[in-house]
């Protein structure tokens, strides 16, 4: 009886545990091109479309900083990000890790 105590006890910690060993993916996005961001998208490597806008409806002016959640329910890990800018250019950076990258600075 005590061995069935101790085992339950054990996976019920290891079960309110396991949210902590979860890998952050929030990045810091920062805009330092000298211009206005006006879409930013995050998609996993294995997708083959961008997937939405985090800025929305918002824009990130040049110096500021978007926090964003990049964690999209999957335990991948690695990214492919894409900026508009309003100079109408567009800047792809693939393969940022946003399990080991805390910010991510776009640059002229």
């Amino acid at each position: 009886m005590f061995a069935v105590r101790l085992t339950l006890a054990v996976l019920a910690c290891s079960l309110l545990a396991a949210p902590s060993f979860a890998k952050d993916r929030r990045v810091d996005v920062v805009n330092k091109t000298g211009y206005t961001m006006t879409s930013f998208y995050a998609s996993s490597v294995d997708e083959e479309s961008w997937e939405e806008d985090m800025l929305a409806n918002d824009t990130l002016e040049d110096g500021e900083t978007l926090e964003a959640n990049i964690d999209d329910g999957t335990d991948a890990c690695i990214y492919d990000f894409r900026a508009d800018f309003s100079d109408g250019s567009k800047v792809v950076k693939r393969k940022v890790n946003v399990c080991e990258v805390a910010t991510f600075t776009f640059l002229p």
